[in-house]
């Protein structure tokens, strides 16, 4: 029998909701497969931070160590700036674990419909590798005269040839494995940045040339935008930097129907540090305690969990139901059209297993 120890940070907003249908199906998955997976929860988030000054302990860090994965709700709150929220817990966790890669996966699925009109299920399926470590979001800068009218603010983005062609490898080895359209588009935009995504651009072409058997393109971010809205059955695997794989995992929500089916995974490829997996739809306050948020993305992210661990039968079967449930189209949240619950969406999944 298998064990594994995840620690369980449910965060924010809807995601405190969203992971207990995530758990409720792990555990029933766990029970059919034969799995153990021993769950620890931390109460780390805002309110963690109302009440410490501080998202999480300062020992949080040495404390995930320890176990094999993370699986995490989501972080931000309406009091708080998004700086303060994801510099004070989710961008640690993936510096530290040194997690350089973010999968997240753009599917239409069945029972799904597009805003998209002449989209079908399937027609649209995207895999998106954003590199998670640096780029934009390396947080190096600072202010001078903090605080008077000349006030300046400077902001690095940060490409090294090793970060970026260990995900553009990466995102290769992906392209290989899908065995479909066996295509790598790479995100761009040293037409304007001509030092960091020149790093990029020369990073892809060297990693490229390893792999004869996969066709390749570059766009420049905003035509890769337009692209996804105009023709995204062309795309594959997409590879960006962090900021522009952020933005175009949005697009590829989307137009695959909702925030609430984008599931995503934070990845250390060499296992040595563990990975964080969580749905792409952000706390949504607005609709936070109503019981309506989607839970299917925390599902899925908890299939990608197990499917990275070396279960991939008990994440097949997992997402398998939530196939079920969205192609029965009887209980699906309002996002997708449907007046089921958080909760009743859970167990409609737990009962297609």
């Amino acid at each position: 029998m298998s064990e594994y120890k995840i620690a369980v940070i449910r965060g924010d907003g809807i995601g405190v909701d969203v992971i207990e249908e995530g758990l409720k199906v792990l555990n029933e998955i766990a029970r059919r497969y034969e799995i153990t997976l021993e769950f620890t929860e931390f109460p780390w988030g805002s309110d963690y931070y109302f009440e410490h000054g501080k998202m999480m302990p300062d020992d949080a860090l040495d404390t995930l160590a320890a176990f094999d994965q993370i699986y995490l709700g989501a972080v931000g709150h309406p009091e708080l700036q998004d700086h303060v929220t994801l510099n004070g817990l989710l961008l640690p966790i993936r510096r530290r674990f040194d997690q350089y890669v973010c999968e997240r996966p753009s599917v239409l699925y069945p029972g799904i419909r597009s805003p998209l009109a002449d989209k079908e299920a399937w027609d649209i399926d995207i895999a998106v590798i954003r590199e998670n470590t640096e780029g934009e979001y390396a947080n190096v800068g600072g202010f001078q005269y903090k605080g008077f009218p000349e006030e300046v603010g400077i902001q690095t983005s940060v490409f090294t040839r090793h970060g970026c062609e260990r995900v553009i490898r990466y995102s290769f080895e992906l392209a290989r494995s899908r065995d479909k359209k066996r295509h790598v588009t790479s995100v761009t935009k040293s037409n304007a940045q001509g030092y960091g995504l020149i790093v990029w651009d020369e990073a892809f072409e060297r990693v490229a040339a390893e792999y004869p058997d996969i066709a390749t393109s570059s766009l420049l971010v905003d035509a890769a935008c337009m692209d996804f809205v105009r023709k995204p059955e062309e795309f594959d695997v997409v590879v960006a930097s962090n900021l522009f794989g952020d933005i175009l995992t949005d697009i590829g929500a989307i137009i695959t129907g909702s925030m609430g089916t984008a599931p995503s995974g934070n990845i250390d490829p060499m296992r040595r540090y563990p990975s964080m997996f969580e749905p792409v739809h952000g706390s949504a306050p607005d609709i936070a305690g109503q019981g309506i948020a989607n839970p299917m993305a925390a599902i899925m992210s908890g299939a990608m969990m197990l499917r990275f661990m070396g279960e991939e039968d008990a994440a097949s079967a997992i997402d398998g139901a939530v196939l079920s449930v969205l192609e029965e189209g009887g209980r699906l949240t309002p996002d997708l059209g449907g007046s089921a619950s958080t909760a009743e969406v859970g167990d409609a999944v737990v009962a297609q297993l």
